[in-house]
């Protein structure tokens, strides 16, 4: 079954705050301590569970690793997928150090940028290529997924390009929205649009 987009987004904050739990040395969990954590309803976290086949020990709560493995079927490939930076600036660097090691199953291969001091050397623990080998890293490296950091002038040429040379899917984080086909799936975040958002409930809370 193909979960919504959102759901599995969900499952993702489920997996990370349940991990957090275990460095806490709790062991189980019930579904409105999760939710309370996550400012969502307990009912939202059980239809989401229930959605998956797993329910909770009754006077107990969900068993937190054993969710965490559950979880780890759901959403993680079987197999390692490789990913790819394309713009190492500021905001791709930060990026980088942050991704480094988080997931198991999702590996950082590779930077793209075209500013000649960056090029050949490691940034955050990833190598950075010029630009202009995107087609020849991309197949050699058996990259699929590509986080767009790219100034927003040339975020459509670029995704038009790592599309064609094998890009399955594409995290943007530029302030342009892209267009891609059907079989790439596009996930566009802009953080203006949050700090708006952020700022519309602070006013809101100030009346």
């Amino acid at each position: 079954m193909r979960l919504p987009a959102k759901t599995v987004e969900r499952l993702s904050e489920y997996r990370r705050t349940l991990l957090e739990c275990l460095s806490e040395k709790k062991n189980y969990i019930f579904s409105h301590e999760l939710a309370a954590r996550l400012h969502i309803t307990a009912v939202q976290v059980r239809r989401d569970l229930m959605l998956i086949g797993y329910s909770s020990v009754q006077r107990k709560g969900y068993d937190v690793k054993e969710l965490i493995d559950t979880i780890g079927t759901i959403i993680d490939s079987t197999e390692s997928i490789n990913v790819a930076i394309i713009g190492i600036g500021n905001f791709g660097r930060a990026l980088a150090a942050y991704f480094k090691g988080k997931r198991s199953k999702l590996n950082l291969v590779a930077s793209f940028d075209t500013d000649p001091q960056k090029i050949n050397k490691v940034i955050a623990g990833v190598k950075c290529y010029p630009h202009n080998e995107l087609e020849k890293i991309i197949k050699e490296l058996n990259i699929k997924i590509a986080i767009l950091t790219v100034p927003p002038e040339f975020g459509k040429e670029t995704t038009e390009e790592i599309v064609r040379y094998g890009i399955k899917g594409i995290l943007n984080f530029t302030t342009i929205p892209v267009n891609v086909p059907s079989w790439v799936f596009l996930e566009e975040y802009d953080m203006i649009t949050s700090i708006e958002k952020v700022a519309y409930f602070v006013k809101e809370n100030q009346l």
